[in-house]
């Protein structure tokens, strides 16, 4: 792999916006496979979420990487403008590769869910997007998740004010599906069955998903709450069993 390549995939990690820039300037070409995937793919499948992602994919965009799915870069540049001027978002389906909950036959609004991008998925909203709508769903019956699936226990709870935003425009909190494949290709792929939004969210709790523990009981007690359903007190949050030594 050319050097000026390979510090392009190590900007990725992180966000690194400068470095980005200045692996295309030493001569990173965008247009290059690597391992049989694009940088572009690279980029986005990242573990990594954070308002740097757009300013990073930007640059690899004017540089010539051409997108698997051009018609989902609005979202991923969380550009409300470009999703007004482009209606038809609301109802495109695509899959885009994810780390963390599967965007397989999803909706625009999924993928700006799972990417915590609150001005694109507000956009969609606004045009009238299905916050209730399903992704694909595989042969084993895994899938058909709604879009607040993505936002229940996302990296850093970044994803936290999309939540709010779907369960104000009337996302069910209650639906539930037959399992989902969290981190499906990556080493901590798991297959979890059998979820509601509020069973998916406490799953944060396992130590390969390694969300925090205060963040996810804030999610859980804002989706029965959204429910409608009674709210113990959650005193052990966070727990002291795990704080002993």
């Amino acid at each position: 792999m050319a050097p000026a390549l390979r510090r392009l995939l190590d900007a990725f990690d992180g966000h690194e916006v400068e470095g980005v820039r200045a692996a295309l300037a030493d001569g990173a070409d965008p247009s290059t496979p690597v391992n049989g995937k694009l940088p572009i793919v690279w980029l986005t499948e990242q573990y990594t979420r954070s308002d740097r992602l757009p300013a990073c994919l930007r640059l690899l965009l004017d540089a010539g990487a051409v997108p698997p799915d051009p018609a989902v870069i609005p979202v991923l540049l969380d550009d409300a403008d470009a999703i007004r001027a482009a209606p038809s978002l609301v109802t495109h389906r695509t899959t885009v590769v994810s780390s963390f909950t599967p965007l397989v036959g999803a909706t625009a609004l999924h993928v700006a869910a799972e990417y915590g991008h609150l001005n694109a998925a507000r956009a969609l909203v606004e045009l009238g997007g299905d916050v209730n709508a399903t992704a694909g769903v595989d042969e084993f019956g895994l899938g058909g998740h709604t879009p607040l699936f993505h936002t229940v226990n996302s990296n850093a709870n970044r994803s936290e004010p999309v939540m709010r935003l779907l369960l104000t425009a009337g996302a069910d909190p209650a639906v539930r599906v037959g399992g989902l494949t969290w981190g499906q290709g990556f080493e901590w792929e798991t297959t979890f069955f059998d979820l509601t939004p509020v069973s998916y969210c406490q799953l944060g709790l396992m130590p390969q998903v390694h969300r925090n523990e205060a963040d996810i009981y804030a999610n859980v007690r804002l989706l029965l709450e959204a429910a409608r359903r009674p709210v113990p007190p959650l005193a052990n949050v966070p727990n002291r069993y795990l704080k002993k030594g």
